[in-house]
């Protein structure tokens, strides 16, 4: 079974789509692959019970890599794409763009705090879409 899931972001920022991806999964055990098809967001898997994980998070990594204005990152040379573009393939390429999800009789096998979340890495609002794949056991 395959699907895709289309988040829409208001920019910068994390966006939980876990109801989404469980009304989806078939009521049998396997295991559920999300793969982003973006190469400036990333998928990750994290606390949803308080909302300062979010934008702690979010802080953390704009100030572990700033936009280009920053005189840090004076070295990028991929900037024609506006500030926020290069900084969002690093954060990218740092933090995971697929997850493994297993399934128990069509339940996402998460903790009790976590969802899914699409972590958006760019400033401008974006739609983005994620490809859903389960392989049932």
């Amino acid at each position: 079974m395959q699907t895709t899931f289309d988040v829409p972001t208001q920019g910068a920022g994390l966006y939980e789509f876990t109801t989404n991806v469980a009304r989806w999964v078939p009521r049998r055990d396997g295991l559920l692959t999300l793969m982003v098809q973006h190469t400036s967001a990333s998928l990750v898997i994290q606390e949803n019970a308080d909302p300062e994980v979010q934008s702690d998070l979010q802080a953390f990594f704009a100030r572990l890599v700033p936009p280009t204005t920053d005189p840090s990152m004076a070295y990028l040379q991929h900037t024609y794409e506006g500030p926020d573009d290069m900084p969002a393939h690093i954060k990218a390429a740092m933090l995971p763009v697929s997850l493994g999800i297993p399934v128990q009789n069509g339940v996402l096998r998460l903790g009790t705090w976590q969802g899914i979340y699409l972590f958006e890495h760019r400033t401008a609002p974006h739609l983005r879409r994620i490809a859903a794949f389960f392989a049932s056991s």
